[in-house]
């Protein structure tokens, strides 16, 4: 009798591959009846990953989302499944161990079933934490196998993870095949060697469509006895999504395997949803090359669901470095000629970083090094001089164990900064490091007299994710958001400055200018010039040093600026003295927070911008005396 395959469509992560943002709930809601009249889905993905964190950035509260968006599918018997990083729960970073404990317990409350828990380095003692915290919440123990391609990553490797994580008490295995760079026969190996010890055990396969290797695989997968197949569907398949649902079904169907009917005026109402949200705002955050596969990502494996906000961020680094280099009257570069410096550098170091698999945050931490070393080399500058404190500590081993080597190259200059290598528990270091974090979040919840919520959530959410919870409480992140997507839709108002080399720049009214370390505050008006038939170019029509100010700390990249990355410390204030190395802030950028410390011993006179705030690489962030 042939056997039944079940689809589950993975709604968040079909947004989140495609562009920065999911829907609102109010859009989420909309949709939702129309996905259960599809009739064709067991399982939705609804949750996790970054899903909570953006609503935050709009300004809005995730965990009434994440209640009404899986009430539907709970209702319909549609079982809901969430995505979770282990070691760092849902956010970039670790978390301590009361707090992943909690999520699990509250997500079960908030109508999740399945909780998916991936560690990016494969190490089990990361993921035995996160299946036993799921079992003892409620939720469904899905562990996964982060799947990459490389000289350690080998189908034995993959069977005896898999089969260790079954012993310490997974329900399911989720082959987590993100960059979709899994070879179709090798990862049918993986499968039959899984079934061959625990014929029982549920798998559920996961790819992502952008190298071209996914419905090969989906096949593969299928035959050698998974039960559940991962989906995305139109208008947000293929791409750096995942594969079709009906491409899916069809191929499936002719070769043998049962699968559901699907109501095709659902499908149609549901596709046609999902192309309104986009055409709201939505769109304005997808890259329209995110639509296309590219068997380029084959040499890198960055993953699909990063290519979103890769897109983004290398759309402001260009930007950055083309404002550099044509200040220097130097050629500046096109996208696609970065997007190849990126993906050169990335396959050069990773080996060099010890071949973590290359999905979040890891695939970010390579990602963001390799671009801040792409950046430095155009400068002039050695590489690995912009290292960010979560890259290192994945690299000292205080994240997980690595698959393989740190090169001798980043232990020597580990040394130089001595830093030290780790090989203990990742968790019992970093509750040393964080604390109790329920605890300090409680005692600023009670001081600012904030509400709890319904199951402590809001608790959980505020020691989740401070910072951006502090903006959406404070409004900050409300009028961020929409001033965003204001200013996006009106584009073509803020016209650029057009100068000579046809490098399109914003026009600053403030400039802090330093020569030989001392800081000056500048001031620019700007009048018009014609420059040909029907055309002007700004130029500046007076400029005037206001003040001189003291010594500055800068910001060395893009990004938003927080004095803070934890609920566990205080933020740096005007009169508090500081020393040379001493960490005055962060800039989130590339979904990291990087520490920026001071270059000068002094007192802090002037703080220049509240969190949250967006600036721009060598932007003045504090000032000392």
């Amino acid at each position: 009798m042939s056997r039944e395959i079940k689809f589950s469509l993975v709604y968040r992560d079909m947004w989140q591959s495609s562009g920065k943002y999911v829907p609102r709930v109010d859009q989420l809601t909309k949709v939702a009846p129309h996905i259960v009249d599809m009739g064709c889905f067991s399982r939705v993905e609804t949750n996790g990953g970054g899903f909570e964190q953006i609503n935050l950035l709009f300004g809005e509260n995730p965990n009434k989302a994440v209640r009404a968006w899986t009430k539907p599918f709970n209702d319909a018997g549609i079982q809901t499944h969430m995505l979770e990083r282990s070691l760092n729960g849902i956010r970039m970073s670790p978390c301590s161990e009361e707090l992943r404990k909690m999520m699990f317990r509250l997500k079960k409350k908030q109508g999740t079933d399945i909780a998916r828990s991936f560690c990016g380095l494969n190490d089990p003692r990361n993921l035995k934490r996160s299946i036993r915290f799921a079992k003892e919440g409620g939720m469904i123990a899905q562990a996964s196998l982060s799947i990459t391609f490389s000289p350690v990553h080998t189908v034995e490797y993959y069977v005896d993870l898999a089969n260790h994580l079954i012993d310490v008490g997974a329900d399911e295995i989720c082959i987590k095949d993100m960059a979709g760079i899994g070879r179709p026969e090798s990862l049918g190996k993986i499968v039959k060697g899984i079934k061959a010890k625990n014929p029982q055990t549920i798998i559920q396969y996961h790819a992502h469509s952008g190298p071209g290797f996914a419905p090969a695989s989906i096949l593969e997968v299928a035959r050698a006895g998974v039960e559940y197949i991962d989906v995305g569907m139109e208008p947000l398949s293929w791409g750096t999504g995942h594969v079709d649902l009906i491409t899916a079904h069809e191929m499936l169907k002719d070769a043998g395997f049962i699968v559901p009917d699907i109501n095709m005026n659902a499908y149609m109402e549901v596709r046609r949803l999902t192309q309104e949200f986009i055409d709201d705002f939505l769109g304005l955050y997808i890259n329209p090359k995110n639509r296309f596969m590219n068997s380029l990502l084959i040499g890198p494996g960055l993953p699909g669901g990063m290519m979103g906000s890769l897109m983004a961020d290398l759309e402001n680094n260009l930007s950055s470095i083309n404002k550099w280099l044509s200040k220097r009257d130097q050629p500046t570069l096109t996208q696609d000629e970065l997007l190849i410096k990126l993906f050169d550098e990335v396959k050069f170091i990773w080996p060099k970083l010890g071949y973590p698999p290359l999905v979040t945050p890891y695939s970010q931490y390579v990602k963001n090094t390799a671009l801040m070393n792409v950046m430095q080399l155009i400068k002039g500058k050695e590489r690995w001089t912009l290292i960010d404190d979560n890259t290192w500590d994945m690299l000292l081993g205080k994240s997980g164990k690595l698959p393989g080597e740190v090169a001798d190259e980043i232990k020597a200059l580990a040394y130089a900064q001595e830093r030290q290598f780790f090989d203990g528990d990742p968790q019992e270091f970093h509750d040393k490091q964080l604390g109790d974090e329920l605890e300090k979040a409680s005692d600023e919840m009670l001081k600012n007299k904030w509400e709890f919520g319904e199951d402590n959530e809001e608790l959980f959410e505020f020691a989740m994710h401070p910072a951006q919870y502090r903006a959406y409480k404070s409004g900050e992140a409300k009028a961020a958001f929409v001033d965003d997507v204001t200013k996006r839709k009106s584009k073509t108002e803020d016209q650029p400055v057009v100068v000579s080399n046809n490098v399109v720049e914003e026009r600053p009214q403030h400039l802090n200018i330093t020569v030989d370390g001392q800081s000056f505050d500048v001031k620019i008006g700007y009048g018009q010039k014609e420059v040909g038939d029907h055309q002007q170019e700004l130029v500046p029509a007076k400029v005037e040093v206001t003040k001189e100010i003291g010594q500055s700390v800068q910001a060395p990249l893009e990004g938003k600026f927080f004095l803070t990355k934890t609920s566990s410390e205080q933020p740096k204030k005007i009169g508090d003295e500081v020393k040379e190395g001493d960490i005055i802030g962060y800039i989130e950028s590339m979904k990291v927070y990087n520490a920026i410390a001071a270059n000068k011993s002094g007192v802090i006179q002037e703080i220049c911008h509240h969190d949250g705030e967006d600036v721009e690489e060598d932007e003045n962030l504090m000032i000392l005396q």
